[in-house]
């Protein structure tokens, strides 16, 4: 097999997610999207923005990741 730079893929297939939510936290996700399209000109619904949402949340909490490396080095 070939030494090749880019290893395997992760899997990417999509995973259908459905949760409840308070009416105050749908009011701040709209605004958050009227926010967004005057920022970027674009308009996105709340439902495209919301995996974007997640995943700088998840990546900007230190002591998550901190924690999820130290897991993954004790696995090893």
């Amino acid at each position: 097999m070939a030494d090749l730079k880019l290893g395997k893929l992760p899997d990417r297939t999509p995973v259908k997610l459905t949760i409840t939510i308070t009416p105050d936290l749908q009011s701040s996700l709209q605004a958050y999207a009227s926010v967004y399209e005057a920022a970027y000109g674009v308009e996105e619904p709340v439902i495209d923005l919301i995996p974007a949402m997640l995943t700088a949340f998840l990546e900007s909490d230190r002591a998550f990741n901190q924690s999820r490396a130290a897991a993954a080095r004790a696995v090893k």
